[in-house]
């Protein structure tokens, strides 16, 4: 795509402009910093207008603004099982069973869970577990914004990479949770404007100077397996959408970038609404994308290889509109990239760097957000497909921590041999798989290849199995509203 030369300066003035603006607001946000309970879970004080803005922002990436409609392009709604349509219910699904609970309890970080319910063992092997579990998904966004960069300014990929990764880390450095909230507040709101604004444009382009006859029109000329948001041709098929689908909604339940912002908020009430209002604005906004995706195709069928959004919004946005639609395509990686960045190091401070020897925790802290930077930098370089690497960041958590993590909130554990067998038995299968580059359960035995049972699902399940067959399930202690107390072995 070439990109008019004065287009490229305004662009480059106003991201410079930006980047000085949310620097601004990570200095400012220092302030506010004290202990690590500020530069984690900002003294837990964020109110709702807060809180929900920063759980969207944080998920709001290149996943959903890039991947999944280049994705959808391709293949069809059935694509977007992952994202957006399973991480919005993910989000859903904390606010009415996860968030009340896990608040309750008045925790740092996720693996803190694992050690009050199952005791210190479980809490390492679940920091070793979620904190590599990011680095694909923080390369995903290193990625995405480095292409982008490439596209527009020509800066190459390799130089891009390391551009991105100093921006973004920077301003995590300063303020913690306080500079990644306050910034994701600016930036989502940009991003939620400008996809509107190109969603509106794009749909009077399609319809000839309507807008409805433009939605029309999609319905009526696109294949319509593309529109199908779930395949039924077959068995196989919708066994496999189930278990991608399930990856998005039930994967990040025990991530840290989820339970941070639940930790960080004023109060359970507050906690509760901000993932459902997040999921429910997850939904909304990130099915416009996947509606822009489909007009692609209808507007550049022979660009296939280009990255439908930034196409668009270049060759139908005034040149004004379409810097600030970039500057909001920006926005909604870097508010991903810095939140991503804070989580895995977030339990690298708290959780394993105190095993090696006495720490500064407010240090530590900020040593660990280098250190996560420079391991997805490096993933980054080393280069995936972009889907890959958000699907297995996502199955990694699901297939290790999700199980454990759901049966101690509901319940009193005895002991932590149960969780501790889970969480190996389902990272095991996984990295099983992983490494023999299987993608079904069992690939290599004819009858499993016939069945084309999903990994997601099958690993989870060698968990539960695991978790079971210590603690049976007519012998744990469950509770109705989420326990928040400790099991009495494990203090």
């Amino acid at each position: 795509m070439q990109i008019d030369p004065s287009l490229a300066q305004l662009l480059a003035v106003v991201m410079v402009i930006y980047l000085l603006v949310m620097y601004a607001i990570g200095f400012a946000a220092q302030r506010r910093v004290h202990d690590a309970e500020d530069f984690l879970v900002a003294g837990r004080r964020l109110p709702l207008s807060l809180a929900w803005m920063t759980l969207l922002a944080t998920w709001f990436g290149a996943g959903t603004m890039l991947t999944a409609a280049d994705e959808v392009r391709s293949g069809g709604l059935q694509r977007a099982a992952l994202d957006p349509f399973g991480a919005g219910v993910c989000l859903l699904i904390a606010g009415l069973l996860v968030a009340g609970p896990m608040w309750r309890m008045k925790l740092l970080t996720v693996p803190d869970f694992f050690r009050r319910k199952y005791g210190s063992t479980a809490e390492l092997i679940s920091s070793l577990i979620l904190v590599p579990s990011y680095f694909g998904w923080i390369a995903v966004q290193f990625t995405a914004l480095a292409e982008i960069m490439n596209m527009f300014f020509g800066i190459p990929f390799v130089w891009g990479l390391l551009l991105v990764a100093v921006i973004g880390t920077g301003y995590t450095l300063m303020g913690g949770m306080w500079s990644v909230t306050l910034t994701d507040a600016v930036q989502i709101s940009l991003v939620l404007g400008g996809l509107l604004v190109l969603g509106i444009v794009v749909l009077i382009e399609v319809g000839n100077g309507d807008a409805w006859n433009g939605l029309t029109r999609i319905g009526s000329e696109t294949d319509p397996k593309m529109l199908r948001l779930i395949p039924m041709s077959s068995t196989t098929e919708l066994v496999g959408w189930i278990g991608v689908f399930a990856i998005g909604a039930l994967g990040n339940l025990p991530g840290q970038d989820l339970m941070q912002r639940v930790f960080a908020a004023d109060s359970e009430r507050t906690a509760k609404i901000a993932c459902l209002l997040a999921g429910s604005m997850y939904l909304a906004f990130g099915a416009i994308p996947l509606l822009v995706a489909l007009a692609g195709n209808l507007l550049f069928p022979d660009e296939m290889q280009a990255k439908i959004l930034p196409t668009l919004a270049h060759a139908f946005l005034h040149p004004v509109v379409a810097v600030i639609f970039v500057v909001a395509l920006l926005s909604a990686i870097l508010s991903t990239i810095d939140s991503a960045i804070l989580s895995p190091a977030s339990v690298l401070a708290q959780n394993v760097l105190p095993r090696i020897g006495k720490f500064d925790t407010l240090r530590s802290n900020r040593f660990a957000v280098v250190l996560v930077a420079c391991s997805s930098l490096a993933l980054a370089y080393v280069g995936e497909s972009a889907y890959t690497l958000l699907e297995e960041a996502y199955l990694l958590t699901m297939v290790g921590l999700f199980v454990p993590l759901m049966i101690g909130l509901y319940s009193i554990p005895r002991c932590g041999r149960a969780a501790n067998a889970a969480m190996l038995t389902g990272t095991a299968v996984w990295g099983l798989h992983f490494v023999m580059g299987w993608e079904i359960f069992l690939q290599p035995l004819d009858r499993f290849q016939q069945m084309q049972l999903p990994l997601s699902l099958m690993a989870t399940g060698c968990a539960i199995l695991a978790y079971f067959s210590i603690e049976p399930p007519w012998k744990v202690r469950w509770t109705r509203r989420g326990d928040v107390e400790e099991s009495p072995q494990n203090p």
